[in-house]
């Protein structure tokens, strides 16, 4: 049987995926450092080609990285949540604007083969304390041979069991710093978002590869809320098999219905 879709996680909230012969790449940080954040496990991600769409789920900056968007051919179509487009006029200019495609939850766009809809997600849509730019923060099923979430950053939220039935999920599960705000998933809530969506295989993404500069690393809130999400999720979700990645290293998942 083939592969329905194949993923590689570069890191972070940043994953390469095929499917029905269409490739995309989620909140794309192509770059060692953000701000005051390092790369600290991984390499700088090398891409096997442009991507036919970029879908970026919020403004904050760790997920839409104005220079990786910058690097990337000026062909690739943006998904963005709706309301994003004056940022990006103002930050990459009105060409990006143009290739913008703004969807707000509910809403949806065809890239090639494969339909890409917004869905809900209970994070801060502000690019930052110090910005007057906002846009609702949300995440994305993508359908194609395969049904998968890419939930951005979010907490929990009602509905969740409403967004498959899915193939794959691509769940946050940790954060970059010593401690998570509001909006966010931990293993034990990331384990929650599974049991309620129910995908067959889920993979966790966010965590274990920025930290500040100068900030001692603790393993806890960086190398360990992959695998303690493997075994609570095993607990609460024993249907859905959950693969921890390594950065730069892929997953195929076949769709079977």
């Amino acid at each position: 049987m083939s592969s329905a879709v194949q993923i590689t996680w570069w890191g972070h909230s940043t994953v390469w995926l095929e499917d029905s012969g269409v490739r995309l790449l989620t909140d794309p940080v192509l770059r060692d450092r953000v701000a005051h954040l390092r790369r600290r496990r991984g390499t700088t991600p090398r891409l096997p080609g442009p991507p036919d769409a970029v879908l970026v789920s919020h403004l904050h900056a760790d997920h839409l990285d104005v220079a990786s968007l910058r690097a990337l051919p000026d062909t690739v179509t943006l998904v963005v949540p709706a309301g994003a487009g004056p940022f990006l006029r103002r930050r990459l200019g009105a060409d990006a604007a143009r290739r913008a495609v703004e969807l707000a939850p509910g809403e949806r766009t065809q890239v090639g083969a494969v339909t890409v809809r917004a869905v809900p997600a209970a994070h801060d849509g502000g690019r930052g304390p110090w910005s007057r730019y906002r846009a609702a923060a949300v995440g994305y099923t993508v359908h194609g041979v395969a049904n998968t979430w890419y939930a951005g950053d979010t907490g929990l939220f009602d509905g969740m069991s409403e967004l498959g039935p899915l193939d794959l999920a691509l769940v946050p599960v940790g954060g970059w710093g010593p401690t998570l705000g509001p909006g966010h998933l931990d293993p034990v809530r990331a384990a929650e978002a599974v049991r309620r969506s129910a995908p067959r295989y889920a993979v966790p993404v966010h965590f274990g590869t920025f930290w500040p500069a100068g900030l001692r690393l603790s393993p806890v809130m960086f190398h360990q809320p992959g695998a303690r999400f493997v075994r609570e999720t095993a607990g609460v979700a024993p249907g859905t098999r959950v693969t921890e990645l390594q950065p730069g290293t892929a997953l195929a998942v076949d769709r079977v219905r």
